[in-house]
């Protein structure tokens, strides 16, 4: 059954992101944000699959609901038209292919970092099980995730606040962006 659950939701997932990007239906931006919306309800379905309950609600409430009303706000104070909209010129897609390449690379060297280029053995599994029990961590709790971010040891503490302050100098900046002169 979760097999079946994550194939849903991975494929919902990937065709919505791609739809996203290359709607052939319609070439509205608010329904690029519409199936958006659709991609993120996917990942958080995933998340559930996962047990990271509290991801899950964040993903919906915080990307689906606030960031998506951030994204529309947007899309509806720049009000494209249809001839104002910039044509796919080749250099825009080599620059996207290299940027999906960069990322793509990224995420696999990080990979092979945390696990190691080979994965652990079943009898490696079965004597690490018989030697010691060890307890184990609510990995998707909203305390392990807690812990994770803002412990003193190795959290995440400073990255945070700096995201945060970027987030308000990017707010900061979009309101002073779209404010109208006064006549």
């Amino acid at each position: 059954m979760e097999g079946t659950l994550f194939n849903i939701f991975a494929g919902l997932a990937v065709l919505s992101a791609l739809l996203v990007v290359a709607n052939p239906f319609n070439r509205n931006p608010v329904t690029s944000a519409l199936f958006l919306v659709t991609t993120m309800i996917s990942i958080s379905g995933l998340f559930v699959l996962l047990g990271a309950y509290f991801l899950a609600a964040v993903q919906i409430l915080v990307y689906a609901g606030a960031v998506m009303v951030l994204f529309l706000f947007v899309i509806m104070l720049l009000d494209l038209r249809e001839g104002a909209r910039r044509k796919l010129n080749l250099v825009s897609l080599a620059m996207g292919l290299m940027a999906v390449g960069a990322l793509f690379l990224v995420y696999k060297s990080s990979i092979d970092q945390t696990y190691g280029s080979e994965a652990p053995s079943h009898e490696a599994v079965a004597d690490a099980g018989q030697a010691e029990a060890k307890p184990v961590k609510a990995v998707g709790s909203t305390r392990a995730l807690g812990q994770a971010l803002f412990s003193p040891d190795n959290g995440f503490i400073l990255p945070f606040e700096i995201v945060s302050v970027l987030l308000l100098v990017a707010m900061v900046g979009v309101i002073l962006l779209s404010r109208k002169e006064p006549r």
